[in-house]
């Protein structure tokens, strides 16, 4: 059991049958009355974010959200298949519980899979990953105004905008979290 004093941002804990995790929380103490936890949490499995205000001595049942380390081997039409790195399982993961951060993974890649009481619910890339870039229109001199960018496409099809002076063939790194482009690699 937690409490809702006990609140950090990442925390996930039972709320009405439901898995949330808290993504900001502030602790209130207000002149007249009683301190008030305000809470804003994400609902793990739908992605929903609600406020809510809690008594800081209120209850709720802890949930362990497990994150297993496993290798992205291939995908099969609307399924994609991970294998466990101990015990080399495939498991089956359908796509609309990848995310959109997924586009930037390649196989044989090495991503998080996030389950609760062994129901998958998403996937996590890592935060950076280096890829080759498949396609782009050459940069032109001269045409360097400031944080110039251009659209590149990738190996994994995903499309991003990259500086004027990367080429074709070239290998950068991007950062999952924003889908953007951090550097060469």
């Amino acid at each position: 059991m937690i409490t809702a004093g006990d609140f950090r941002n990442g925390v996930t804990f039972e709320l009405d049958g439901q898995v949330v995790q808290v993504v900001e929380f502030q602790h209130v103490k207000p002149g007249k009355g009683a301190a008030f936890v305000r809470t804003k949490y994400k609902n793990i499995i739908t992605g929903s974010v609600v406020e809510q205000s809690f008594n800081p001595t209120a209850k709720f049942p802890t949930a362990y959200v497990e994150r297993k380390d496993m290798q992205y081997s291939y995908n099969d039409g609307n399924l994609y298949y991970f294998m466990d790195l101990e015990t080399y399982e495939q498991i089956p993961i359908s796509a609309d519980k990848l995310g959109d951060s997924f586009k930037f993974v390649k196989e044989e890649m090495i991503c998080k899979v996030l389950s609760y009481k062994g129901d998958v619910f998403g996937v996590e890339p890592p935060n950076f990953v280096e890829l080759q870039v498949t396609q782009t229109d050459p940069g032109f001199k001269g045409d360097t105004a400031t944080n110039a960018t251009k659209p590149a496409t990738l190996e994994t099809g995903a499309e991003i905008r990259v500086p004027l002076f990367i080429d074709e063939g070239e290998m950068i790194r991007i950062d999952t979290r924003t889908g953007e482009y951090m550097e060469r690699a």
